[in-house]
């Protein structure tokens, strides 16, 4: 009896600690660069939350310890096995390539670091949530009080700031640069708000507007304030100028159009306005496909541009060596040779600008098979809970975040990572209705 209330307690206090990462994940770049600023080891301090994940762990271990039914339901759950195999063939592809000499220590540990981190909070969190109640009855205030803050500051950098007002707050080529603009011009100018980069402001935009909108249909008392806040958060959206967010959050938006709807009201609905959407858009590009800003702004390109290379090449660039190499290593080359942590390898890197690519690089195809296995699990258990607010929020925003995978590495930003598989460590410790089809 000692034991369980201890662990229970100990739920507790993990949980108020699993928030706090949660609230400041949104700030953590800016905090972070900041703090180097004037206390040095950037690098050091980028760890905080991995720090807290750490403590976190050994307070599971414990709890898991002391409650074997629950343990027993942890290992028996389809989606933990797969997780850890993925853990598990991480580990030994990364020391492989090690042993081979094909990455560096800090690259191994990088690599390691942004592939199962954000697996091992999910775990975490479920096993907290599952104990403790506390993060299933906080979790909007959570998510979208700092994602106010968030959306705010991104319209005082578009409407009011100096476009490098970042600058007097340590950022700089040594952490992260000031600005963005499309094609480096400055006349186009990226917002990032509190984030670290234009595109992971935008992939965070995309859980942020799904949970505004479901929010929105679901409460029909609040729509005005609900409504008010989704165009803010589009806006934003719309000036980080991340086309793939943008996709990303139309396929998430068409997903909760399908939810929502009955069938026959959502093939209507979808024959309707994907005709008027295709209309409107090839009227778009005909009219407008000599226009300066418009290039800019959908293109990312004009004749003016004095970039050497525009966005679209260096994408198309990239996704074309990025696929060649995992048609002639179907193994991989080892965790830590690709994507960001290929960086401290060596100059070495491998940037494919597409996540699945890179883990196909990293593993080979069986780790991107793998980590597809962890997804579909991971939706099957969202849709069967659909009834709930924040897995429909959830698998919305996973569809919408596939999506920005496709042409970005979405999932190794910080911030869009712990917060969403956090999240879904609490959506998932609930029970899903028995019967649900």
């Amino acid at each position: 009896m000692r034991s369980s209330t201890t662990a229970n307690k100990l739920a507790l206090w993990l949980s108020w600690l699993a928030g706090l990462v949660i609230v400041l994940l949104p700030f953590h770049a800016f905090l972070t660069v900041w703090a180097a600023s004037g206390l040095g080891h950037y690098t050091a301090l980028r760890l905080w939350k991995e720090v807290l994940l750490v403590i976190m762990l050994a307070g599971t271990v414990y709890i898991l310890a002391s409650d074997k039914k629950l343990r027993r339901q942890l290992l028996d759950w389809r989606l933990f096995q797969a997780i850890a195999a993925y853990a598990l063939l991480s580990l030994v592809w990364g020391f492989g390539a090690y042993l081979l000499d094909k990455t560096t220590p800090k690259a191994l540990g990088y690599g390691l670091t942004v592939n199962l981190r954000f697996l091992a909070f999910f775990i975490i969190v479920w096993v907290i949530a599952t104990k403790s109640q506390w993060l299933e009855k906080v979790w909007l205030k959570l998510l979208l009080l700092p994602a106010a803050v968030v959306v705010i500051i991104g319209f005082l950098q578009r409407f009011a700031l100096p476009y490098d007002v970042l600058k007097h707050f340590g950022y700089s080529e040594n952490t992260i640069f000031p600005y963005q603009t499309i094609n480096h011009d400055i006349h186009y100018p990226r917002i990032m708000s509190t984030l670290r980069g234009a595109n992971p402001l935008g992939a965070y935009m995309v859980l942020v507007i799904s949970a505004i909108s479901v929010q929105f249909i679901k409460i029909k008392g609040q729509r005005r304030l609900w409504g008010l806040y989704g165009a803010a958060a589009a806006a934003v959206l719309f000036f980080s100028h991340s086309r793939g967010a943008w996709l990303g959050l139309a396929a998430g938006l068409f997903v909760l159009a399908l939810v929502e709807l009955d069938k026959k009201q959502a093939s209507g609905w979808f024959i309707a306005v994907s005709a008027v959407l295709l209309l409107v858009l090839a009227g778009a590009v005909y009219g407008l496909r000599n226009n300066t800003t418009f290039e800019n702004y959908l293109l990312h390109t004009n004749d003016k541009s004095v970039a050497k290379e525009s966005s679209n090449e260096g994408h198309i660039s990239a996704f074309r060596s990025g696929l060649s190499q995992a048609a002639h290593e179907p193994l991989g080359r080892g965790v830590g040779t690709a994507g960001p942590a290929s960086v401290y390898n060596d100059g070495k890197s491998r940037i494919a600008e597409n996540y699945y690519i890179q883990l196909t690089q990293e593993m080979g195809w069986l780790g991107l098979a793998v980590f597809l296995v962890i997804c579909y699990l991971v939706a099957v258990e969202l849709w069967v809970r659909r009834g709930q607010n924040l897995a429909l929020i959830l698998l919305v925003s996973f569809t919408g975040i596939a999506v920005v995978n496709l042409v970005s590495h979405a999932w190794t930003d910080d911030t869009l990572a712990y917060l969403w598989w956090g999240l879904a460590g609490v959506a998932l410790a609930t029970p899903a209705v028995v019967g649900k089809k």
